[in-house]
Formats: structure tokens, sequence, C-alpha cells
């Protein structure tokens, strides 16, 4: 049973703000939905799942990514869930690019981790059969995005996950977390030394193993702290060219790593995930 804890009119449609005690991570989790007018007709619409970046809730997308004009303009439903399972019993980093709110949508296979930070099933899993169940959601007509850990998260599982993802676009993702410090320490936490596991949630290996069928875009701002470092989207060009995979990586003059970036483009993304999932 999930229970409404906020909701706001918003554009002829509604804000809404989810809890429910997960089975997936052993928590209560809270997830927002968007519903357009159609959807509050109970009529089924396409929607778009965002899966947000490290220190990140929720709360982010909904306040700042400008989603819901657009959203309600093409009738989508839009659902941002959280970025990891939270509570007192959960086992934390004293960091902030591990532990709470950086649960990388994976399933974590080490001590403390593996007890909760089980996002991966949940976001695959769990949280697809409750969007069918409580709202009109056809999930034949599903897409994910995500923006930076998010963005991660959105390559990783939409293409491990072909069947119940039909579209996929990233903010600022990380694309090769294998060799990149965020990846490195979250990656060694929760899966272990063992750098071969490593690779079921690394963009750049999984398109060298499984491919895209279909097209994927992704937005970058040339002036993000993180663009050398962390996030390295050439790499992930690169594969995408070898294996023949649609790949529109849009490089934008001085916009950085913020949501002043997401909201700029959030509209062209739900646009083209219509376009691909109508």
């Amino acid at each position: 049973m999930i229970e409404l804890i906020k909701s706001w009119r918003c554009f002829d449609g509604e804000q809404r703000v989810y809890r429910y005690d997960s089975k997936a991570t052993g928590t209560p989790m809270e997830f927002a939905v968007f519903l357009p007018r159609r959807a509050l007709n109970g009529e089924e619409c396409p929607t778009l799942m965002f899966l947000s970046g490290l220190t990140c809730t929720w709360e982010n997308m909904v306040s700042k990514a400008g989603s819901q004009r657009a959203a309600a303009e093409l009738g989508m439903i839009i659902v941002a869930p959280d970025t990891s399972p939270r509570g007192e019993e959960v086992a934390d980093d004293d960091g902030w690019d591990m532990g709470k709110s950086a649960g990388f949508y994976l399933n974590a296979t080490q001590e403390p981790w593996a007890k909760h930070y089980r996002m991966e099933e949940y976001i695959t899993q769990e949280l697809p059969e409750i969007l069918e169940e409580y709202f009109p959601v056809d999930l034949s007509v599903l897409g994910l995005t995500g923006h930076s850990m998010g963005g991660h998260g959105a390559l990783t599982l939409a293409i491990k996950n072909p069947g119940l993802f039909k579209s996929v676009s990233a903010f600022a993702p990380i694309v090769n977390p294998m060799n990149c410090p965020w990846g490195e320490k979250a990656f060694s936490g929760y899966l272990g030394a063992d750098r071969s596991s490593w690779a079921q949630y690394d963009a750049c290996e999984l398109i060298r193993a499984r491919g895209w069928k279909g097209r994927i875009l992704i937005d970058q701002g040339s002036a993000d702290d993180f663009l050398e470092e962390q996030l390295k989207p050439w790499v992930f060009e690169k594969a995408c060219r070898e294996e023949g995979v649609d790949l529109t990586l849009r490089m934008h003059g001085g916009y950085d790593h913020s949501y002043y970036c997401i909201a700029s483009f959030m509209p062209d993304h739900i646009a083209w995930h219509y376009d691909e999932l109508v």
C-alpha cells in the first residue's frame, strides 16, 4: 500500500509524492509522480522516469528541473524516485559520494551495503510494478533518463533492460565509472575488489557487450567542473560509434553541472522521449 504524503496542483495536473515500505530495499522509500490531466482522468499515458544524481532526492528534480509544463502539454507522466535507501539502520559513508543519496542504481554485494542497497532491483522490478498497479501507466511506453549518477543509472539500466525501457537519455552522465574516482570508490565498496564484477554497471562496457537498438540522447555542459575527471562523455561516444549505436551527444558551451543546465534542456528530453515512445 502506498501513502500520499504531498500533492500540489500544477499545470492542470498534479505533482504528488508517495511513500511505501519497499521490499527491495527493506526501508520506506519515497517517489514523486507528476500526473497530467489525462492521467487524472484515468487515461493511460507514456511515462518517463528520471533518476537523480549524487546528494539528491526526488525533490531536486521536482522543484528545479522544470519538467511539469512540457509533460502537461504532451500528456506524459514523470516519475522521480529517490537516489538510495534511507533510515537510521541504513549503512552510510562519511563522504557525500557514497552511501545515502549515492546508491549508484546497483545491487550491492558487499557488507554492510548488501542488505539495503538494492537500487537496481528497486528501479527495474519493484517500482514499475507499483506504477502499473496504482497509476494509469502503460509499461510498454516507459522511458528512462537521469542526471550525473542518475545518468549512469539511466544508461546502464536501460541497456540491461531493453524490454522494460523503450527509450533512454541522460544529462551529464557518468559513462565510465570503472575508470573515474566516483565510480571506483562506490564500486569498490558496493561490489568489492574484483573489477570484473563492475562491468555490469559501466555504460561503456555494456554498450560494447549488448548494444542498443534505438537512439540515445545526451546533453553535456562544456563548463561542467566534473567533465574531464568524472564524466568523459567522449569515451561513451567512441564506444557507441564502434558498436553502431545511434548516439546524439550535444555539448553546450557555458553550461555547468547544475539544474540550470537540466532545466534548459529538459523540455527537449521530454519531447524526445515522447516521440520515441508514442
